[in-house]
């Protein structure tokens, strides 16, 4: 028993580890968009093996001790989520990737327009992940639900972002090519923003054993 206890406490470990690459891959990928510097998206890049590899040694871990401790109750539901958790972590990576792949285009462009909106969502997004990942960690359920209630104002900003940059687009079709980049981008995080809402949903299976999807809280 103090051997499963010691894999799940090495498993979470591991989880946070790709939680911080994740982390510094959105917030790097969206500053080399602000700063307009080709070297920092380039580090996200760089980055993205090491998010990969993390996330096949995650599954591996938690595959190897569903198969050999046969856990049962609230351990089976830490490792359901953490297989979730863990593919939710590796496809914000890519998401992040997308955002570089836009950035570095947009940089050989003239601006649009000063980056302010896109700035401001990515702070709210890299903060959902933040506390989501921290709820799990921590299993605070409060923080949990906090993420979900935020994720309606990201989508208020998505919003937002894409009535401007269309407004801007039909005013002046020069600047086409990099509206529609910046509106992916804004696109992008906010799926990374659903992911993060997917880890609270998870960590409040894992801690209460319910099922909230689409908001709705029953039983499980």
């Amino acid at each position: 028993m103090r051997h499963f206890i010691e894999e799940l406490d090495h498993l979470q470990s591991r989880l946070l580890e790709m939680g911080s690459l994740v982390e510094s891959a959105i917030h790097t990928s969206v500053l080399a968009l602000v700063e307009r510097t080709e070297d920092l998206g380039k580090q996200v890049l760089r980055n993205e093996d090491r998010i990969n590899r993390l996330e096949i040694e995650i599954d591996d871990l938690a595959v190897m001790l569903l198969a050999l401790q046969q856990p049962m109750a609230k351990d089976l539901r830490l490792l359901t989520a953490a297989i979730k958790i863990n593919t939710d972590l590796e496809r914000m990576g890519d998401l992040a990737v997308n955002i570089v792949e836009r950035s570095l285009g947009l940089m050989h462009r003239p601006p649009v327009k000063p980056l302010i909106d896109i700035p401001q969502m990515a702070q709210t997004v890299e903060s959902m992940v933040r506390k989501s990942l921290d709820a799990f960690v921590r299993r605070e359920p409060e923080l949990a639900r906090s993420v979900l209630l935020t994720d309606d104002t990201v989508d208020g900003l998505r919003d937002s972002i894409h009535n401007e940059l269309i407004s801007f687009m039909q005013k002046d079709p020069s600047v086409i090519p990099q509206a529609i980049d910046l509106i992916l981008v804004a696109r992008h995080l906010e799926r990374i923003a659903d992911h993060a809402t997917n880890i609270a949903e998870d960590t409040l299976f894992v801690i209460k054993g319910i099922d909230v999807r689409h908001h709705m809280e029953t039983n499980s």
